[in-house]
């Protein structure tokens, strides 16, 4: 029987604060009218987001946009908050307790993010968590991304999708009746998620025991379905 995979988004799941938001916020704001405007603007939608954005980073595009910032100059702003991550430009934090629960679970541990690698062991690094993941995928693409790496697990693995966007992280495992961990996230009337909590912190005692109902319940090697 393969063993519980759990599936963890980066930014806003693993990595909290709005260190690496405002980071590309303020390389947005050179290409405005009014840096010290733009920036003050993001930071009172990110306090408090309206209803239609997707996530941090999507309502500093939708921000951007409407200031008149083409896509060539969002994609080099984003590259240059990305160089930035987990520095005093664009500190990052993350839930108390996931060091712990993810050096002890027994489970195979995945982390996969839509950002590219730059940076990203640094900040692992920073948050305590380096090494605590079996495999980093980036510039997955998700939620595309996400269907393409569920299709290649094992038929019968048990899965876990624990994000804080619905449509990319946990909508693509829903679908195929996975479970999910929905963190925080933004509003979206289409979440069903398994689990549900403000925090990460306050999900993990869940995703604990889902870990142990998986090896309990799982089926003799016998009566798994074929892969083929």
């Amino acid at each position: 029987m393969p063993r519980p995979v759990l599936i963890f988004d980066f930014d806003g799941t693993v990595a909290l604060g709005d260190g690496p938001l405002l980071a590309y916020a303020r390389a947005v704001a050179v290409h405005t009218a009014s840096a010290a405007d733009f920036v003050s603007t993001v930071s009172a939608h990110l306090a408090a987001p309206s209803a239609d954005v997707i996530d941090g980073y999507d309502a500093v595009r939708r921000l951007a946009l409407d200031a008149g910032v083409d896509d060539a100059a969002l994609a080099s702003a984003y590259s240059t908050s990305r160089a930035q991550l987990a520095g005093p430009d664009a500190p990052v934090s993350t839930a108390a307790e996931l060091a712990g629960f993810l050096a002890e679970v027994d489970a195979e541990r995945l982390l996969v993010t839509n950002a590219p690698a730059t940076r990203l062991d640094d900040a692992l690094a920073a948050m305590g968590l380096n090494g605590l993941f079996d495999r980093i995928v980036t510039d997955a693409a998700k939620p595309a991304g996400l269907e393409l790496l569920l299709d290649q697990l094992a038929a019968g693995t048990p899965v876990l999708a624990i994000g804080d966007v619905w449509r990319n992280d946990l909508a693509p495992a829903h679908a195929r009746g996975l479970a999910t961990a929905l963190v925080g996230g933004y509003a979206n009337p289409a979440a069903e998620p398994t689990f549900r909590a403000d925090t990460l912190d306050e999900l993990l005692p869940a995703l604990a025991e889902w870990v142990g109902a998986a090896h309990v319940d799982a089926p003799p090697a016998d009566h798994l379905p074929s892969h083929a």
